[in-house]
């Protein structure tokens, strides 16, 4: 980047539209550090927990009861315990949330997912983006992926869709495709993959960030 300024961007997104990839693009073209699920082995290491430990609690909500009974409550975003509660999935979201934190301060670069929007909040240079796209359009894409046997593409987005809604309702008490959450909200089936890397790059440089090709 040649503008000095910070730059963190934090992509949430609907499961098959796109958002690791175009999350790569950006980090790629601009220069940025790019934290998917190598989060989950930075948080490993920092804690000496197991990173399985991590992928089961990955984007879930954590105590379903609790959720249920206070909705608009999230969790306390203090220090991480190092007691019984461990591998707690709320533990385990604090140490994510303190990595996140420390690589933003570090570097400017690029988070998808786990509630980084959140975690963030209020930092100078955060920029929240959300990826959306229409349902044909992501079950082509993890149908061509192959995760799935034929025919359950549709079933097992709407499952991840909701996990991710439930995980981020839980962890910070707002709506997950909430358009108050974001600076810029995009459609990738419209757009696709390039489209909607440079539309970002575009936004970005209406906000007076400069970059190098």
């Amino acid at each position: 980047m040649k503008s000095g300024k910070r730059l963190v961007i934090t992509i949430g997104r609907q499961y098959g539209s796109g958002g690791r990839e175009i999350g790569s693009r950006l980090a790629e073209s601009l220069g940025l550090g790019f934290y998917d699920k190598n989060i989950l082995r930075i948080d490993s290491d920092e804690s000496g927990i197991k990173e399985s430990f991590y992928h089961m609690a990955d984007e879930k909500a954590g105590n379903k009861l609790l959720y249920r009974i206070v909705k608009s409550l999230a969790p306390d975003l203090g220090s991480p315990s190092l007691g019984p509660d461990l591998v707690a999935a709320d533990n385990l979201f604090r140490f994510q949330s303190e990595v996140i934190r420390k690589l933003a301060a570090a570097e400017d670069c690029v988070i998808i997912g786990r509630c980084a929007d959140y975690v963030l909040d209020g930092m100078d240079g955060l920029v929240r983006i959300f990826l959306y796209a229409d349902m044909d359009y992501r079950v082509e894409r993890i149908r061509q992926l192959g995760y799935y046997p034929p025919g359950e593409e549709k079933k097992n987005i709407k499952r991840i869709d909701r996990e991710r809604r439930d995980y981020h309702r839980y962890y910070t008490g707002r709506d997950w495709e909430n358009v108050e959450n974001y600076d810029l909200m995009l459609n990738t089936a419209r757009l696709g993959t390039e489209g909607a890397a440079e539309a970002v790059k575009g936004y970005l440089a209406l906000r007076g960030y400069d970059w190098q090709e």
